[in-house]
């Protein structure tokens, strides 16, 4: 245990303690030796101003206080070695996940976290070498993330131009921003739409001629949010109306049942060894993708609608690439096969 773990915990150790604690005692808890425990309690009381006092009458060691004095506090930001790196390496973690945005922010904090940790045994360069976050098809978060961030926390109505992705069809928006969710690698701003008297979420790249308005935004109940953000599958909001019952085949089945898919998943390993996964959703549109990675490893069996468009979507794939001949291994086939789709 190093110093500033060692005073951590022996003000932890007094703090809101009534009896006194023996040497020994303080000496046990510390797992130290009684020359050590003296030191700390020394360090404790005179290089942070504890009010740790030695009570005869008591026989050992507690804080007292004189009438009316407020509950001493360690002084500054404090933290221990172990608490300090997982800051460093969230920072870190941060940086790497919107280098330039969220790093020139973060810089000041992580200076001064560093100036702390050099006198430990662990440096930010340190952290930086063993923390990797890769982030695979993920969206720069565009010049007006840092307006966007700050309208969301001072809580301040944000008016905006969107460029709908779909068609690039352009409004202009007034909303009342709720929270910034990332997810899959983007940002996306949750906001209760002034026009559309709706909740909506818009993809920050998107988001252009941004604006912060004087009034005040209103807040929508959290119940209300997560409702409307939390029940469908995926990014698209809105309630969840079916349920997809998906089977993974065994090979497949223990990564698949180790992931989290939706909040209010079920899942169970079939007899066969294969995975019977089903998922809540609305919209269908991220479930098929999903499905669609997995391949050839998952069924889907319910509903009938869900089935028939992911055959229709394999099918399609199939095409681009002139459909697969059966039993085809290295090169090309003269002989086209029709495609085979079984899903």
């Amino acid at each position: 245990m190093d110093k500033t773990s060692r005073l951590y915990a022996l003000h932890a150790f007094f703090d809101g303690r009534r009896r006194a604690v023996s040497l020994e005692e303080i000496r046990q808890h510390l797992e130290c030796s009684p020359a050590t425990a003296k030191r700390a309690i020394r360090e404790l009381r005179e290089e942070l101003g504890a009010p740790l006092a030695y009570n005869a009458e008591l026989g050992g060691y507690r804080y007292e206080y004189n009438d009316g004095e407020p509950r001493f506090e360690l002084p500054g930001m404090w933290f221990r070695a172990d608490e300090l790196a997982a800051l460093v390496t969230l920072r870190e973690m941060l940086v790497r996940l919107e280098p330039g945005v969220l790093g020139d922010i973060l810089a000041p904090l992580a200076q001064r976290l560093d100036g702390v940790l050099a006198r430990r045994t662990l440096g930010l360069a340190e952290v930086a070498k063993r923390v990797r976050v890769i982030s695979q098809h993920a969206r720069a978060p565009g010049a007006c993330f840092a307006a966007v961030a700050r309208a969301v926390l001072s809580r301040r109505v944000l008016a905006f131009r969107y460029k709908r992705r779909t068609d690039d069809q352009v409004s202009d928006r007034e909303v009342s921003p709720q929270r910034v969710v990332r997810y899959r690698g983007c940002w996306y701003l949750d906001a209760w739409c002034h026009d559309r008297k709706a909740l909506r979420s818009f993809a920050v790249e998107r988001i252009d001629d941004v604006r912060l308005l004087d009034e005040r935004a209103s807040n929508r109940p959290e119940a209300e949010l997560d409702t409307h953000y939390a029940d469908a599958y995926g990014i698209f909001a809105g309630p969840a109306t079916r349920i997809a019952v998906l089977r993974v085949v065994q090979r497949r089945a223990r990564w698949v049942a180790d992931e989290a898919w939706h909040p209010r998943q079920k899942g169970a390993f079939r007899d066969d060894g294969s995975y019977e996964l089903r998922v809540p959703y609305g919209r269908p549109d991220e479930l098929i993708a999903d499905i669609l990675y997995l391949g050839p490893d998952v069924e889907v069996m319910e509903p009938t609608a869900l089935r028939e468009e992911v055959a229709r979507k394999l099918a399609e794939a199939s095409a681009v690439y002139g459909g697969v001949p059966r039993g085809a291994s290295g090169g090309a086939s003269r002989k086209k096969a029709r495609p085979r789709v079984r899903i």
